[in-house]
């Protein structure tokens, strides 16, 4: 189912170190009062996922009802009368197949959605295990079932499609939908019917593949074992304890012994790993290749509406303007008065007491007064998600609950996102929150705006809320909180930045090179892999940090690789860039801002993604984008670091 600067660069400059310069926060500074203020004492931190389905019963029912419509569709309605009425398609028919569609894909989400969030609280339950299996292929069948519609629709000639649009008014609506999702694809289609079913099985494949490595990666990558601390305590390293220790230990030998833990670990989990990555790599490639593409990157790319110059642009800038952060890696280090900085101390939140440990409702409070300057509409989104039983907050994953986070869109009237999270207290979970958030944001707002076969995007469209909600938090920081405070989350949000502008690009161009190497090579070992890893990861390092001088298998945590619509990560630069040069026109006039932003959001997929940036924004997606985003993160390491000189005065 595919829804899928000569004299004007100093003026630039100067302009984006004033913007975003942070103000020291005055004894009378004002603050922001939200437009309706949160009652903490209706906060609810587990989902209830009722409104989806009450039972095991009822999802089952459900499947049921599903494989029943999708047997009539198959057997009755699609061969005997969309199927033969599509060899001369009218426009009346069209648009009563798409109507048709709309309504199976609805009823699947809601029961995919379930499936999945399920299985995200225990990947270990036979059950959901089992139900997000049977999603896998009842997706498949319905791919297969209407395989002659893909086939039928990106073969229509331009005057065939005028003629189309014609014989139905009513079709207008769907336009940008059939343009996005057919009609562009016409280089790159199924050859028959015969050939989209071959390729809806690889589909399926990489799905159950993406099951695998989600399960491997919960119970065992990120379970390197027990370590014994400096007061003797044996401490348990998974997928949530690595980073809070990492993040709140001020026992170095603590933090040394935790992490050469679990990079042992990756190695001895790299081989296994690296033949389950072999696997869908090919498959990715294959896939990519039967539909006239060079690779899965250029079709990645494709579907995003990007050139891969574009990605080569973001890449050079990035890498040309990694020191950047030397000024940031030298102040931690002073920070930490040590000789040199190693892997274990960047992770370290900068406080006197790294634990600074703050509950999940006070969390809500300080991020609902970062929305103050924003359209009120926002603040209602957020009240009604953090009350509703749509935020699974706390970790846990001795059971089974997978680490991360993520939103799943409302799939059903007067409903709100669904939020996955792993809530530790900690400075990074703030923004944790309020990143997710954002996706609800978008989600929420298209889903109430526009048809439902619009509510999609890219990943980087979909990322700029989430990434533009942290910009406003870190700003609310700035402005309101001691030089203390603002010092401890500016230090950990340039952090932020450098995975940003490193980490996520770096794991874009192993996706593309390991894809090639596997592609040359029948069988791969981890060992392979970690060495392009480590290989790639020199070209991002800074030098201000003594890496070890063995191979890295760090690959292995990242779950993006193995999603089944691969290459993910260079969106969360290229979202975070847009989100700098979108954080600078709300800073010059918020209220023009808020009437383009909600609208830019509103609008879905009605309108392609570059040209949406242009007629809210005028942004383009170029080398320049990426060299403002570095002055603001060199202005943002600016501001830290004269914070930080007014507070030891």
């Amino acid at each position: 189912m595919k829804k899928l600067l000569p004299l004007v660069i100093m003026i630039i400059i100067i302009s984006l170190l004033i913007t975003f310069s942070g103000c020291i926060k005055k004894a009378d500074d004002q603050i922001p009062v939200p437009s309706e203020p949160l009652n903490i004492s209706n906060v609810t931190t587990k989902w209830d996922l009722s409104f989806l389905f009450n039972s095991r019963v009822e999802a089952d029912k459900e499947v049921m009802r599903l494989v029943k419509i999708e047997f009539e569709l198959e057997d009755k309605y699609i061969n005997n009368y969309f199927r033969p009425q599509f060899q001369t398609l009218k426009g009346e028919v069209l648009m009563e197949y798409l109507e048709e569609e709309e309504y199976y894909l609805e009823s699947f989400e809601a029961l995919w959605q379930y499936a999945f969030a399920q299985h995200s609280l225990n990947v270990n339950d036979p059950y959901f295990n089992n139900l997000l299996s049977d999603m896998q292929d009842l997706s498949t069948k319905h791919d297969e079932a209407t395989s002659f519609v893909e086939v039928k629709l990106t073969s229509i000639s331009e005057d065939e499609w005028d003629r189309i649009f014609s014989e139905e008014p009513g079709l207008e609506k769907y336009r940008p939908y059939l343009e996005s999702n057919y009609i562009r694809y016409k280089d790159h289609r199924p050859h028959n019917e015969n050939h989209n079913a071959y390729l809806t099985e690889i589909i399926n494949q990489l799905m159950k593949l993406e099951t695998i490595a989600t399960t491997e990666i919960t119970n065992n990558v990120t379970k390197p074992g027990n370590i014994t601390l400096d007061n003797g305590e044996e401490y348990a390293i998974n997928s949530q304890s690595f980073y809070f220790l990492l993040y709140t230990d001020n026992n170095r030998k603590n933090r040394e012994k935790c992490y050469n833990k679990r990079f042992d670990h990756l190695i001895n989990e790299s081989d296994k790993m690296a033949e389950l990555y072999n696997e869908k790599s090919k498959l990715d490639d294959k896939h990519a290749r039967e539909l006239n593409y060079t690779d899965a990157f250029e079709a990645s790319l494709f579907c995003s509406y990007l050139e891969k110059e574009q990605i080569d642009d973001m890449n050079s800038v990035l890498k040309k303007r990694k020191n950047v952060f030397d000024e940031y890696f030298e102040f931690k280090r002073n920070k930490l008065g040590l000789d040199q900085l190693r892997p274990y101390d960047i992770y370290l939140h900068l406080s006197e007491e790294p634990i600074q440990y703050c509950n999940y409702t006070d969390a809500l409070l300080d991020i609902q007064q970062s929305y103050s300057s924003m359209d009120p509409e926002f603040n209602r989104i957020f009240i009604q998600t953090v009350t509703g039983n749509c935020i699974d907050v706390y970790p846990n994953p001795e059971n089974g609950k997978q680490s991360g986070g993520y939103c799943f869109g409302p799939c059903k009237e007067d409903t709100f996102p669904l939020i996955f999270l792993n809530y530790n207290g900690l400075i990074s979970d703030k923004k944790s929150i309020t990143r997710k958030m954002g996706y609800g944001f978008y989600f929420y707002l298209v889903y109430n705006n526009v048809d439902y076969l619009y509510c999609d995007g890219t990943t980087y469209e979909m990322e700029i809320p989430s990434t533009f909600n942290e910009e406003l938090f870190i700003d609310y920081i700035i402005n309101n909180k001691s030089n203390e405070t603002v010092v401890s989350m500016l230090s950990q949000h340039i952090e932020d930045y450098y995975s940003y502008f490193t980490t996520q690009p770096l794991i874009t161009e192993f996706e593309y090179e390991a894809h090639r190497l596997c592609s040359k090579q029948d069988n791969i070992s981890g060992a392979d892999l970690n060495s392009l890893w480590t290989n790639l990861s020199k070209e991002y390092r800074n030098e201000k940090i003594k890496y070890y001088d063995e191979d890295s298998a760090e690959w292995i945590l990242f779950k993006h690789i193995y999603f089944t619509y691969n290459y993910h990560t260079y969106n969360y630069a290229i979202s975070k860039a847009i989100t700098l040069s979108l954080f600078k026109q709300y800073k010059e006039d918020p209220q023009k801002f808020n009437e383009n932003y909600i609208e830019y959001l509103k609008a879905g997929t009605t309108i392609t993604p570059q040209e949406k940036l242009k007629k809210y924004f005028n942004i383009k997606i170029d080398e320049k984008l990426f060299e403002d985003a570095m002055d603001v993160v060199e202005s943002r390491v600016n501001t830290l670091i004269e914070l930080e000189k007014e507070t030891v005065e």
